[in-house]
């Protein structure tokens, strides 16, 4: 179906503004919300679904925007995701593509074509996410630390990451080369992917900057996440995964990386230990859980300048007395030689509050603007407020009908094609908006999708589409 009168008058007006593609030099000073770009719908399906071709084939034919459908379903024995859509290797084309259904494999043919192509314009790397990566309870089993060092060892300098992205929008040219990641797909992992929520959280910081929180689900299972202090006085967090079951936990970090935990069985007044070695990847190496006491609201500190002695105090299970252990921690061994059992008059610890030096992080729980209450915060000495959460290495897509959760400082906005309003809403507020299956001329809005993502690229609708319109390359 051949585009309406008002439909080409709209796209010539655009076509004033923008720049026909390829044209560099003319598109120094545009802003990045305000171009155009092609792109694919399942950019993996190929041939098998729609007329794509190969990825290769598609970027050499001006499309700048990818969609790769992932699952999590064998990660913990192969270490990577599988493309596919309604599973691993559903509707996916390997002619020309990638002979596996790794991930890495198709992401390194984007690298590839990326490092080969320094000038062409900015690649969307868009990564649908067909499972609910939130259960996936460690680095080892896939979760989101994991996906995101997939992204940066695979596009290296190449990558631009969504916490670099400025208050004022990036030009076409000053992205040239450079490769931006989008977390689609399932509502759960994109929520978790910027916030985290938790109960009776605690904290604890050595001399080497390293981080360590603890908390509870509100529903017995246990959490942690591991980060760096940095020169900034800020926390990355590197790793995040389930430990243990129980509630209000407590920890401790020495100088060593070596780290004693403690905590209330959910449903008992039971206290358990753990103790672990911190990795300078972030990666926790955990004991097994040993009882050592009954009681509840455990707190817990080490005492020494070596990092060995350690004391725990909590309260009785049955009134408002407080007890105290006294601990040595046999790091070899991964145990702790308890002794000294006895009422104090000591206050618990404050185990949302840990200092080392100057350096100073204090964790507690509130609302975000639409998040919930129970949504993990951190203040350190120099900042205050910000969330515990993984890093932002991807840019979090909001799509129609998600919460205002996913809204909320959102620069990429998705929709059908079909749903002209939402997609000029977005438009006009100056977000990155794609129209995902824009199979027709008839999809074409005012202003347009900034990704017209369909599977019929080389058909010459959209191409002449694409073209009056000033799609970049």
């Amino acid at each position: 179906m051949p585009p309406s009168r008002a439909a080409l008058s709209v796209l010539a007006v655009a076509a004033s503004t923008l720049l026909i593609s390829g044209n560099a030099e003319a598109t120094a000073d545009l802003p990045l919300p305000s171009a155009i770009f092609r792109a694919t719908h399942n950019s993996y399906s190929g041939n098998v679904d729609g007329a794509k071709n190969s990825i290769a084939y598609q970027l050499d034919h001006g499309i700048r925007f990818i969609e790769l459908d992932i699952h999590d379903n064998d990660y913990a024995t192969s270490h990577d995701y599988s493309v596919g859509h309604d599973s691993p290797g559903n509707q996916v084309d390997h002619t020309g593509n990638p002979a596996s259904n790794r991930l890495r494999d198709w992401l390194n043919v984007i690298n590839t074509w990326s490092a080969q192509h320094p000038t062409a314009a900015p690649i969307v790397v868009a990564l649908d996410v067909k499972d609910d990566l939130t259960d996936n309870a460690s680095y080892a089993a896939g979760n989101l630390a994991a996906l995101n060092q997939e992204l940066t060892s695979v596009f290296g300098s190449r990558l631009y990451w969504a916490k670099d992205y400025p208050a004022s929008p990036p030009t076409v040219d000053a992205l040239r080369g450079r490769v931006l990641p989008l977390l689609s797909g399932d509502g759960q992992t994109r929520t978790l992917y910027k916030r985290d929520i938790g109960y009776h959280p605690a904290v604890a910081i050595n001399g080497r900057g390293q981080v360590v929180e603890v908390h509870d689900s509100g529903s017995g299972a246990l959490w942690y996440w591991s980060g760096t202090y940095g020169p900034d006085g800020r926390v990355t967090w590197l790793r995040h995964g389930r430990y243990d079951t129980g509630v209000t936990p407590a920890v401790a970090l020495n100088d060593n990386g070596d780290l004693v935990e403690v905590h209330q069985s959910e449903n008992a007044t039971t206290l358990w230990y753990r103790t672990g070695r911190l990795g300078a990847d972030g990666e926790i190496t955990w004991s097994s859980s040993h009882r050592y006491d009954d009681g509840v609201l455990p707190t817990v500190r080490f005492t020494d300048a070596t990092g060995t002695r350690i004391r725990e105090i909590h309260r009785s299970q049955s009134n408002s007395q407080n007890w105290t252990w006294d601990g040595v921690l046999d790091a070899g061994a991964m145990t702790v030689s308890w002794s000294g059992n006895a009422k104090t008059s000591d206050a618990r610890y404050d185990k949302t509050t840990s200092a080392s030096g100057t350096s100073r992080v204090h964790v507690w729980t509130g609302a975000d603007g639409p998040t919930p209450s129970q949504t993990l915060r951190l203040d350190t000495d120099r900042y205050t407020g910000d969330r515990i959460r993984y890093q932002q290495t991807a840019f979090d897509e909001f799509q129609q009908g998600d919460s205002a959760e996913l809204q909320q400082g959102a620069l990429f906005y998705a929709a059908p094609a079909t749903q002209s309003s939402f997609i000029t809403a977005a438009r006009q507020a100056g977000r990155l908006v794609r129209g995902w299956d824009f199979d027709s001329a008839g999809n074409a809005t005012d202003p347009p999708a900034n990704y017209p993502a369909t599977n019929y690229p080389y058909r010459s609708w959209y191409q002449d589409l694409l073209a009056q319109s000033g799609a970049v390359e």
